[in-house]
């Protein structure tokens, strides 16, 4: 859902960017770029990485570790197949890391999800559904706005936009009824 714009015209974004969305290939970018959008509609400006923890271990050491330090306050971290990169992250840096297990083709994701579902105690990883950089995006701003009330509005303005989008469906449905309404979508998706 796209933000109405005069809705967040008063707000500008942070210079430093306060929350990074890290993946560990750029085929993970179609999974990660709703959770890009939806922050930058909010006015957060995000850091957007491809590191890889078993491909370029040294730099996601070297990021994670420098991660606080450079002002960041959440980390989204994608990652399919065995789906390491959000609890290696996790494990270098004390600030929440949310993991966004990314659809494979051999086992659909589940077998990330479940990777990033089963760290070990002590470190965390909040987790979203499969392929849910939306969600990801959303609970980073929601973490952020426990300390930023503009934050907190935005958040409050866009699920006001989601429960009258549905309302205006529920209307048109009643309406039209269900055939009609049906043939109409039909029509919108071809």
């Amino acid at each position: 859902m796209k933000l109405a714009s005069e809705n967040l015209s008063s707000v500008t974004a942070e210079q430093v960017p306060l929350v990074a969305v890290v993946m560990g290939s750029d085929s993970d970018l179609g999974t990660m770029k709703p959770a890009i959008e939806v922050l930058e509609g909010f006015g957060i400006t995000v850091e957007v990485r491809i590191l890889s923890a078993h491909r370029t271990p040294v730099e996601m050491v070297e990021f994670s570790k420098a991660a606080e330090s450079k002002g960041l306050k959440v980390i989204i971290a994608g990652a399919g197949g065995a789906a390491h990169l959000p609890g290696m992250i996790a494990s270098l840096t004390s600030i929440p890391v949310i993991g966004v297990p990314v659809q494979s083709q051999s086992l659909s994701g589940v077998d990330s999800m479940l990777s990033i579902l089963q760290m070990p105690g002590g470190i965390p990883v909040a987790t979203v559904a499969i392929g849910g950089g939306l969600n990801a995006g959303l609970l980073a701003a929601q973490i952020l706005s426990a300390f930023d009330l503009k934050i907190r509005q935005k958040i409050l303005i866009y699920r006001k936009c989601l429960h009258d989008a549905v309302i205006k469906k529920d209307s048109k449905l009643i309406k039209i009824g269900a055939k009609k309404y049906l043939s109409e979508m039909k029509n919108l998706s071809s």
